[in-house]
């Protein structure tokens, strides 16, 4: 059974940093790619940041020179590096990932509340 759990979210001030980590198990980790999506109240889910099973990363325009999206195949684990936090950075985190030859559903996280304040 493919399971990812996220840690690290919190409450943080604006300007401050915090670091996600998602743990996957029940999967040949190194041929899924792995994303980093949110949520907040009343808006959409949103992709916040990529990475392929090959190491090649994507962001969204909003979070580019602030987040910085990371995975350690070995360990199964893929991270989300957050600096100068906004208050508009707040949300529900969520760890996605997908199999590269798309043979298989996506997998998510539980999800994560990372909350800014100003």
């Amino acid at each position: 059974q493919v399971q990812l759990v996220e840690s690290g979210g919190g409450l943080v001030q604006a300007g401050g940093s915090l670091r996600l980590s998602c743990g996957a198990s029940g999967m040949i980790f190194s041929i899924y790619d792995m994303g980093w999506y949110r949520q907040a109240p009343g808006k959409q889910r949103e992709l916040v940041a990529g990475i392929t099973n090959g190491g090649k990363t994507n962001y969204a325009d909003s979070v580019k020179g602030r987040f910085t999206i990371s995975r350690d195949n070995a360990k199964a684990m893929v991270y989300l590096q957050m600096n100068s936090l906004k208050p508009e950075d707040t949300a529900v985190y969520y760890c996605n990932g997908r199999h590269v030859g798309g043979v298989r559903p996506d997998a998510w996280g539980q999800g994560i509340q990372v909350t800014v304040s100003s």
